[in-house]
């Protein structure tokens, strides 16, 4: 082939590349290639039994929890003394409105997920546009590099105004 059309067939790839389809803006690459199945994902029923009366036997309802289903989060908490109907519990815990008053005392956002989730959105967006790679990485910790935290500047922040803090590792022990 001639240089030529080696430079033409190169243009034509780069310029594929730049197309505006749906860019994966996913930032955690969780699946495998294998193309097997996962032995860890099966997981067997109870045993079934037979109910005392069978006009005790709840409606299907479709969907829903069936009877001989495992529940290994409901059946760790109550191996650990604690109960298990508190998983299924909605709202508010009781026991944790003052700690919900201290923390909304200069009041809440009721929309604060969606506005987060929408500037997370466009983001990434920004972050993914120059991000073409041959083979797909995980990129979640170079999307948000910018927004770290240097734990080493807030210390010494705190400790300029005054405010006792704990012992810290000497920086760049972990390197």
């Amino acid at each position: 082939m001639k240089l030529s059309q080696v430079v033409i067939v190169m243009g034509l790839m780069g310029l594929a590349g730049c197309s505006s389809g749906e860019r994966d803006m996913r930032l955690h690459y969780l699946k495998t290639n294998s193309g097997t199945p996962e032995e860890f994902a099966i997981v067997p029923n109870k045993p079934l039994e037979t109910p005392p009366a069978m006009t005790a036997l709840p409606a299907p309802t479709p969907g829903s929890a069936n009877r001989t289903d495992q529940t290994p989060k409901a059946d760790a908490v109550a191996a650990l003394g604690g109960n298990p109907a508190r998983l299924n519990e909605r709202g508010t815990p009781s026991g944790n409105g003052a700690l919900l008053q201290r923390a909304g005392r200069y009041g809440t956002d009721p929309n604060i997920r969606t506005e987060l989730a929408a500037a997370d959105f466009e983001h990434r967006k920004r972050a993914s546009r120059f991000s073409y790679k041959i083979v797909p990485q995980d990129e979640y910790y170079d999307a948000y590099r910018e927004q770290w935290l240097n734990s080493y500047d807030a210390l010494e922040a705190y400790r300029r105004a005054g405010v006792e803090t704990p012992s810290a590792p000497p920086e760049g022990w972990d390197d």
